[in-house]
Order: structure tokens, then sequence, then C-alpha cells
């Protein structure tokens, strides 16, 4: 049995084989999680019921055993910012921002090869997409070569 805070099987076996560069998708229950991503990416679906489990909840599981350097999100047509980007901003690393991309171009750069684990959420929000790319895993300062 693990111990920690993310004990999905399935997930840390994805998150144990991506490595630097390689995306992770973690989409609102209205993306389409089949045809809206790298068709070749693990699927993941944790929607459970209406709002079980949400964006920021998956989000912050994955946060807790990989490193990220960047995140891109969905934008509205109308350029308002979805109240979900500040919760985003909140768990992300200290200074990290939000790449917003507008939808078919949020839609392309999650169909890319590089992105290996589509998570489908039960998040009701709307534009509750994110797209995280994982960073590199610095050893201890006594560790390096």
């Amino acid at each position: 049995m693990i111990k920690g805070t993310l004990i999905h099987p399935q997930i840390l076996s994805v998150l144990g084989t991506a490595g630097h560069g390689a995306t992770i998708l973690i989409a609102d229950g209205n993306y389409p999680f089949v045809t809206g991503a790298n068709p070749a990416a693990e699927r993941v679906y944790l929607n459970l019921a209406p709002g079980i489990l949400n964006a920021t909840d998956i989000l912050q599981a994955i946060l807790s055993v990989t490193e990220v350097e960047a995140a891109h999100v969905m934008s509205r047509h109308d350029g308002e910012e979805p109240s979900i980007f500040s919760d985003f901003r909140d768990l992300l690393p200290d200074g990290m921002g939000l790449t917003p991309l507008e939808r078919f171009d949020f839609y392309d750069e999650a169909k890319k090869d590089n992105c290996c684990m589509v998570i489908a959420t039960a998040e009701q929000r709307i534009y509750a997409n994110i797209l995280l790319t994982i960073g590199v895993v610095t050893p201890p300062a006594n560790k390096l070569i």
C-alpha cells in the first residue's frame, strides 16, 4: 500500500514514465476527453459524479509528486478570466504564471505527441482546463555530479 497524497496507480504509473517536457491535461467536465487530446495519451476518468472530483483537487495531488515548469489554460472568447484561474495560481509553484490559449489553440496543444495523460474531472466550472508541462527534478546539492 502506498502512503502519500497521491495513491492512484494509473496516474502514478504515467507520471513515473513521463519525462521533462511531457504534458498532463487536467480537464473539466465539458472537455472533449477523447477528441481534444493526443490519441495515444493515457485517459484517466475521475469524473464520478458532478463535482466529484474537481480540477483543483487533482491539480493539488499531481503537484505533490512531480515538478511542473509551465501551465497553459483555456481562455474565454470574451477575454474575461475564469474564477478558477486564481485557484490554479494559488496551487502552482510561486511565481509560475498561467499561459492562456484560445480554445482551439488549447486543443491543438493538448493533441501534441508530448501529451501523455488526460485526466477527466467532474469539475463543473467552465474553462477549468489546465495543461501542465513536467519540469526537471534536480538532485539534492550533495548529490550533484
